[in-house]
C-alpha cells in the first residue's frame, strides 16, 4: 500500500509523513504535481498558510478516485472544492480544543466521545458543502471534522500528526484501514 503526503507548505507536513511512515510505503510531493502522476492508494493533503497556496489539489479530489484525508487547510480545500465556505475564525493561533466527536464514521471510529487536540482556527469551515456532514465540532468551531456521504473523503480541522493531539494515530490508523479496502 502507498500513501502520498501532499505539501502544502504547512510547518508538520513531514510530521505527517513520519506518522505513517513506519506502517505504510509513503512519500512527500508538491501540490503542484500533476494529477497524473498521483499513483497512490490514499492521499492526505497536509496543511498551509493558504488558499492562495493550494496547488491543484483541489484537482486531486475531482478526479481522483482514491480516500483523501484532509489536514486543516486539507479540509478547508477539500469543503471550499465541493462548495462550502471557508471565513476567518473568531479565535486565530494554535491551541489545544476539546474536540466533541458527533459520528464515529470511517476516521473517527473508536475514538473517545471528546478528547483534547492541537489545531489552528485562523480560518475554518463556516458552510459545510452538499453531500458532506459534520462528524466532528468544538465550542470554537462547528466544522471539526467533515465526511463526504457516498466517497471516502474525510477532512479535520485539527493536527493528528502532533504528539499534542490525543488519539492522532488513531486518527491514520482508521484512515489507513479505509484505504486498505
Amino acid at each position: 500500500m502507498k500513501i502520498i503526503v501532499v505539501n502544502n507548505y504547512g510547518q508538520f507536513n513531514h510530521l505527517i509523513h513520519r506518522s505513517i511512515r513506519e506502517k505504510v510505503e509513503t512519500r512527500i510531493v508538491s501540490n503542484e504535481t500533476p494529477v497524473e502522476e498521483i499513483v497512490a492508494d490514499g492521499l492526505i493533503l497536509g496543511g498551509g498558510p493558504s488558499m492562495e497556496r493550494a496547488g491543484r489539489c483541489s484537482e486531486y479530489l475531482r478526479m481522483l478516485d482514491i480516500p483523501v484525508l484532509g489536514i486543516c487547510l486539507g479540509l478547508q480545500i477539500m469543503a471550499v472544492t465541493f462548495g462550502g465556505k471557508v471565513e476567518t475564525g473568531r479565535i486565530g493561533g494554535y491551541a489545544n480544543v476539546e474536540i466533541e466527536v458527533l459520528d464515529e464514521d470511517g476516521i473517527l471510529r473508536g475514538m473517545p466521545r471528546r478528547f483534547m487536540a492541537w489545531a489552528s482556527h485562523a480560518d475554518q469551515v463556516t458552510v459545510c458543502p452538499r453531500e458532506f456532514r459534520v462528524i466532528a465540532r468544538s465550542s470554537i468551531c462547528e466544522m471539526e471534522a467533515i465526511c463526504h456521504e457516498s466517497r471516502p473523503l474525510y477532512g479535520v480541522q485539527w493536527h493528528p500528526e502532533v504528539a499534542h493531539t490525543e488519539h492522532g494515530e488513531k486518527v491514520f490508523d482508521n484512515f489507513l484501514e479505509i484505504c486498505r479496502r
